[in-house]
């Protein structure tokens, strides 16, 4: 990277370079080949961005012209608040910008949209094996402790 990083909202315009981005997140994840997300799912999620009556928003780290990252992130409402919390939701860099601070400047995107919306907390999580990942979180946030649990419909 020869340029500095810029964090910025999504636009329609960055389609064809955030695509990539987005299946090299859910290849990460192991949602890749026969496992791989629907089109329709990465459609919707797409869509979600640009419509002012959903919660879901997007961020996208530039260097030289070129998408490097993005994060996704949305706002929801909690028994315990009456702000709304924000959940980073899913996190990416290229390979080849990653330990070189665009995860934090994405994240710190993040903490500086959800403080101006008013909300108390930015929360994620992570697998317990991405380790790497994981040396970061520990620097830009505090473990809470919980554990998550699911059921696939």
């Amino acid at each position: 990277m020869s340029s500095p990083i810029i964090i910025r909202p999504v636009t329609l315009q960055d389609h064809e370079q955030w695509l990539p981005l987005w299946d090299g997140y859910n290849a990460f994840y192991g949602r890749s080949g026969p496992t791989a997300l629907a089109s329709e799912i990465t459609a919707m999620t797409w869509s979600r961005f640009f419509d002012a009556y959903e919660p879901v928003h997007a961020l996208v780290a530039e260097s030289d012209g070129r998408l490097v990252g993005l994060v996704h992130y949305l706002y929801h409402r909690s028994t315990t608040a009456i702000a709304p919390n924000c959940y980073l939701q899913d996190l990416f860099t290229n390979e080849a910008v990653r330990g070189k601070g665009v995860g934090r400047a994405l994240i710190e995107g993040v903490y500086i949209r959800a403080q101006a919306a008013g909300s108390g907390r930015v929360y994620w999580q992570t697998h317990e094996t991405n380790h790497t990942a994981m040396k970061l979180y520990d620097k830009v946030g505090e473990r809470s402790g919980f554990i998550v649990y699911r059921k696939l419909f």
